[in-house]
C-alpha cells in the first residue's frame, strides 16, 4: 500500500470534505505537526503528512503511540534566531 501523502492545506481539504462541519484547521494541523504529535516529512518548506495516519490520529488520538505533550513556563530561544539582534 503506497502511503497518500498531502500537504497541510490538501489534508485539510480531505477532511473538510468527509465532515463540512469540522472545527479542524490549517492552524491546529500545524500546530500538530510541529509538536510532534502527527509525524511528517518537510520537503523544501511545505511539510506532508500521511492522509491515512492522520485521520487514524483524529478517529483515536488516545490510542497507538500518541505522544502527549506537557506545556508550561516559557520557551528558550535559540540562539541562532538571537544572533544579530541589538540588546539595550
Amino acid at each position: 500500500m503506497t502511503a497518500r501523502m498531502r500537504t497541510i492545506t490538501e489534508a485539510i481539504a480531505a477532511i473538510k470534505a468527509a465532515d463540512p462541519q469540522t472545527a479542524f484547521t490549517q492552524t491546529a494541523l500545524r500546530r500538530m505537526i510541529r509538536s510532534g504529535e502527527i509525524k511528517s516529512v518537510k520537503v523544501g518548506c511545505k511539510y506532508l503528512v500521511n492522509l491515512d495516519t492522520l485521520l487514524d490520529y483524529l478517529a483515536d488520538p488516545v490510542s497507538g503511540n500518541t505522544k502527549i505533550l506537557e506545556v508550561s513556563g516559557i520557551r528558550r530561544i535559540p540562539e541562532k534566531v538571537t544572533r544579530g539582534i541589538k540588546t539595550v
